[in-house]
């Protein structure tokens, strides 16, 4: 034990209602330090440079172009995969209902009145997924078989164990919402761009920031989870004026929490980048020229692979050459 650990002193300065990783969760989240504040033309000076620099492209499109966090990253990884992933129909699997059902489960922990066991929680959402109509992974969920579903429920139950672990309870105060969709519509309609939070606490006073945004990830951090977040925030900013306070990305499986503050560079990082993106979406869109081939991890599950000379390099070990 560290030296001083078992002082009253260091008490004190734990919550004794909470876990130490709960603790720890909870200083990350609140920062220190004054809360700060930003002017109020923002909001209209950021729309103003992202209609500018996309603008030229805009005006040749014929209907609404969507540019969510998939698209843009898959954009910016091979513009390839981008092509051909969106000219193949999504298929749910395993592993990808499996981050799907988790965040539902972990929804209900929020909202729930009452603490409810990491397992009810699953099947709880797994049913209502299952059953509804409308939603796109029920007749996937539906027609399982028993082992897989076994496996589901065992996989998911992890993660919710693991987020009830690490977080603080939740309390109403903070003004907790889960799956907040953002929304920007640019040049009259021509470009939407869209994002969606995990979850969001706090809110903002005035023109000071207030809100902390967090994405939940099943697997490891990756660099691209941040600039997901990077454009939930600027997304933010056009909507009400005023940016969250910070962002931050929390590891299910390993417990790690990546936080980082929203500043103008923060901001003016993810308009450079949305950007880009778009230009790069509305180019390929619009057929202004052939889609690049960058190999990269998501050569192993790519719809094109097949017959794809970046696929063959990814595949042998040799991605040096970005641009095949």
């Amino acid at each position: 034990m560290p030296r001083g650990c078992d002082t009253p002193s260091y008490a004190r300065r734990v919550d004794l209602a909470l876990t130490p990783a709960q603790a720890d969760t909870l200083a990350m989240l609140r920062g220190d330090g004054p809360r700060p504040s930003f002017d109020p033309a923002l909001r209209r000076e950021l729309r103003e440079c992202l209609e500018d620099g996309i603008g030229d492209l805009a005006v040749l499109l014929e209907r609404p172009l969507w540019a969510g966090k998939t698209p843009l990253g898959r954009v910016f990884a091979c513009e390839a995969h981008e092509v051909a992933e969106q000219q193949e129909p999504f298929d749910w699997s395993l592993p990808n209902a499996r981050g799907a059902v988790a965040h539902r489960a972990i929804e209900l922990s929020v909202h729930l009145p009452a603490a409810a066991p990491p397992l009810h929680l699953v099947d709880t959402a797994i049913t209502r997924m299952a059953d509804d109509p409308d939603s796109g992974i029920g007749g996937f969920l539906a027609g399982l078989e028993e082992a897989d579903v076994a496996e589901l429920r065992s996989d998911v139950n992890n993660l919710v164990s693991d987020f009830l672990d690490q977080w603080p309870p939740l309390k109403t105060s903070w003004r907790p919402t889960t799956e907040a969709r953002l929304k920007a519509e640019l040049c009259k309609g021509k470009v939407v761009v869209s994002g969606k939070v995990d979850l969001a606490l706090g809110a903002p006073a005035g023109t000071e920031a207030g809100r902390v945004f967090v994405e939940l990830k099943s697997g490891a951090a990756r660099a691209q989870h941040l600039d997901d977040l990077r454009l939930y925030a600027l997304l933010e900013t056009l909507r009400i004026g005023v940016p969250p306070r910070r962002l931050a990305v929390h590891s299910l499986d390993t417990g790690s929490l990546v936080v980082v503050d929203v500043d103008l560079d923060v901001l003016q990082a993810a308009v450079r980048r949305t950007i880009a993106g778009v230009r790069k979406l509305a180019e390929l869109h619009l057929g202004l020229r052939a889609p690049q081939v960058t190999a990269n991890p998501a050569c192993r599950w790519c719809s094109a692979r097949a017959g794809c000379a970046g696929a063959v390099r990814w595949a042998e070990g040799d991605p040096s050459a970005d641009a095949v």
